[in-house]
């Protein structure tokens, strides 16, 4: 499970192993969110949430959509399509 961004103290990562289409995962506090990617205008989407508040989402919402091109390039990179 390669970790492709970290930001106040969120994990973002792309699961190897992991199924179409393009996402990731956010991890932080216990919590765990999904987020279709959307490659590779976006923007990200919300696909799944496991305890993250509104707050928090909404942050990482903003930190995915500035960071957009190097994830759609993770993926590609772990899984060799978009």
């Amino acid at each position: 499970m390669p970790t492709v961004m970290q930001f106040d103290g969120f994990r973002i990562v792309v699961y190897s192993d992991d199924h179409q289409p393009a996402h990731v995962h956010a991890m932080g506090s216990g919590s765990e969110a999904v987020f279709r990617l959307h490659c590779p205008e976006g923007p990200p989407r919300l696909r799944e949430n496991f305890g993250f508040s509104r707050q928090a989402l909404r942050r990482i919402v903003v930190a995915l959509t500035a960071s957009l091109p190097g994830l759609c390039a993770a993926w590609r990179a772990i899984h060799g399509h978009i």
